[in-house]
């Protein structure tokens, strides 16, 4: 048996912050004592709370290509992005992996089923912090994505899907405004290209979508995968995700979409940078105005990962009704809850000791330990 206490502490809980200490025993929080002041490590008063759960990260991504036509050696390229996620107090990352590929880019496939198998691996070898999870990002317009499923059909890692539709007049592209920007003036295409780059886009939509999104929604209900829709616009497609059995909703582009998902139960997801930057990077809502609405439930790091520490202070600071517990709460016990991992995100007796030790004296935090299961790896 194996014991340690964290003592002298602000211990973020459900509801409330209390200064006291926790007593770890084999990896679990085995106790929680207000005001004790028991032997152990001295946090000085700095905040104890429960390690970040990671949804959507696109990071890992960066690492393995991280330039046109470059690829990385995969562990080396894990082991980098886990450093990372972990030195920002992210205890749980759902790796974000590719599924379908198009003119737009993607990656061939076996490639992203080399990858899981590079991050099982690692994780076998103890070269990793965090505790990695994989979440397939499946792109239903591409006419190879049910090809590329089927080598996760029987992985029992894969616990999160979100059904992407990235074509021009859809979800996150619903104007051609934003899609004008992100396709034809960063490629410096013609008019006469760039129209018949929409038009091919727009045909492989309405010829692939639908069917790809009912068989990929039936499959994961049956394996129990938490579903995600993503950049959802309007009620029509907020519809469309109750009918597929859909928990998570990801990056609403619109109020109206983001109170609908909520309503119906889903949890609503946005990107932390959104919330730090004040603004979305594509144009669409600010995260802060879902949150004041009471209508914002999960954050994710999305790009940057340090952001997930950073928002939910900020959020706790700039909005009257966010306490720290509940702010905090969008990055552990919402998201661990949403993919149905009850053994993290709170810090509770019985529950893992995934915890981090943050310092804070301004706007930026400062991570000075992190323990997953009781074991410090940060």
């Amino acid at each position: 048996m194996t014991e340690q206490i964290l003592s002298n502490a602000r211990i973020v809980l459900d509801d409330d912050v209390i200064h006291g200490s926790v007593l770890i025993r084999d990896g679990l929080i085995a106790d929680i004592s207000e005001g004790t002041m028991r032997v152990g490590e001295d946090f000085a008063g700095d905040y104890l709370i429960a390690g970040l759960v990671e949804l959507h990260t696109d990071h890992l991504e960066q690492h393995y290509a991280p330039r046109p036509g470059v690829t990385w050696n995969k562990i080396a390229a894990i082991q980098a992005h886990d450093a990372q996620v972990a030195s920002s107090g992210i205890t749980t990352v759902f790796d974000c992996l590719r599924l379908g590929s198009d003119e737009d880019g993607g990656f061939a496939r076996g490639e992203m089923r080399d990858m899981a198998d590079a991050i099982e691996q690692a994780q076998t070898d103890g070269r990793l912090r965090a505790d990695h999870l994989l979440h397939l990002r499946c792109e239903v317009a591409a006419a190879d994505v049910l090809d590329h499923f089927e080598d996760f059909e029987n992985d029992p890692h894969v616990k999160l899907i979100s059904l992407m539709d990235h074509s021009p007049g859809q979800r996150q592209f619903q104007t051609m405004d934003q899609y004008i920007v992100f396709y034809q003036k960063k490629r410096g295409l013609s008019d006469e290209v760039f129209k018949a780059f929409v038009d091919r886009r727009i045909e492989a939509s309405a010829k692939y979508s639908a069917k790809n999104r009912d068989y990929l929604s039936a499959r994961c209900l049956e394996r129990g995968i938490t579903i995600a829709s993503h950049d959802d616009a309007t009620h029509a497609h907020v519809e469309e995700a109750i009918g597929h059995g859909v928990k998570l909703a990801e990056f609403p582009t619109s109020i109206e979409a983001a109170q609908a998902s909520h309503q119906a139960g889903m949890s609503v997801l946005m990107g932390a940078p959104n919330i730090v930057r004040g603004k979305s990077h594509s144009g669409n809502i600010a995260a802060r105005d879902l949150a004041e609405r009471d209508v914002l439930d999960v954050l994710s790091s999305d790009y940057v990962p340090f952001s997930l520490l950073c928002a939910p202070f900020l959020l706790a600071d700039q909005i009257e009704s966010m306490s720290l517990p509940k702010a905090l709460a969008m990055v552990t016990a919402t998201p661990a809850r949403t993919v149905g991992l009850s053994d993290r995100g709170r810090i509770a007796p019985g529950l893992r000791a995934d915890l981090i030790r943050v310092h804070r004296s301004s706007d930026v935090p400062i991570v000075r330990s992190v323990w997953r299961q009781g074991r410090r790896v940060a």
